[in-house]
């Protein structure tokens, strides 16, 4: 018997998503696996500058064939994968195969990052 007043299933908000974006198992295994087949791999990544600091923010992700996977980050972001010189470093990545998926978000002091970027790239 039911009387309606026990664990409700089905869609939960707030759960759920991608995961990691670009390292997630689903983007490598499909977009990451298609992309290695032809040698490519593709990134995107957002800096913006932290008001009344020298800090920025910086949320990036590549999926691509393994060797050019982490060269499509952007510049700016080169050597902060993984790395701890950062207040904030939340990095990710995924490997299976020739494909690879990276996600980062830093928060910190980067030189040489703009006042505010959108980086698109293609290799």
């Amino acid at each position: 018997m039911s009387d309606g007043s026990g664990r409700r299933r089905g869609f939960r908000p707030g759960r759920g998503g991608c995961g990691a974006g670009c390292a997630s198992l689903l983007v490598v295994l499909t977009v990451g696996l298609l992309l290695s087949l032809f040698n490519a791999a593709v990134g995107i990544g957002v800096s913006i500058q932290v008001p009344f600091s020298e800090s920025n923010l910086i949320v990036a992700g590549s999926v691509g064939q393994k060797q050019k996977a982490v060269a499509s980050l952007p510049n700016y972001a080169e050597g902060r994968l993984a790395d701890n010189r950062n207040f904030i470093n939340y990095t990710t990545t995924l490997t299976i195969g020739p494909a690879e998926g990276t996600t980062m978000i830093v928060l910190g002091k980067q030189p040489g990052a703009p006042i505010a970027d959108l980086h698109l790239v293609a290799r």
